[in-house]
């Protein structure tokens, strides 16, 4: 459980770096105003607010996120989470029911777009470029 805890404090950190030190992620959540949690199903998690250009974090969860992450427990919501092959394992978790997403799931998709940035040795690209 403990390493669940310290990677969604850690993405927090990554997150904020990406925004920091990347043009395109900067612009990427310029003007995004969002609330999500990543969590177990037993209710072990982290919110993140999305605002004014930042992203913060809190211990414990929120009573209305726009989305959840809800992981089977800690050890399936780490695996998940830091896997080299992060969709493949993001898909795999929704099909064997070890993550369930719940809420709006554009901003889903937009978080999904926002956690690109973290690719080591990937190109800064806007991944909105993709669908044009």
């Amino acid at each position: 459980m403990l390493k669940f805890k310290f990677l969604l404090w850690a993405l927090t950190k990554l997150l904020q770096k990406a925004i920091k030190n990347k043009p395109g992620c900067a612009n990427y959540v310029k003007g995004k105003q969002l609330i999500f949690q990543i969590q177990t199903h037993d209710g072990i998690g982290r919110y993140f607010t999305k605002k004014n250009g930042k992203i913060e974090s809190s211990a414990g969860v929120t009573r209305n996120p726009q989305f959840t992450l809800s992981f089977r427990d800690a050890a399936k919501g780490f695996a998940i989470l830091s896997a080299k092959d992060s969709k493949d394992a993001f898909l795999t978790g929704l099909r064997k029911e070890d993550l369930i997403v719940s809420g709006d799931f554009v901003e889903v998709m937009w978080f999904q777009g926002l956690t690109e940035y973290l690719q080591p040795g990937k190109k800064q690209h806007n991944p909105a470029d993709a669908l044009m």
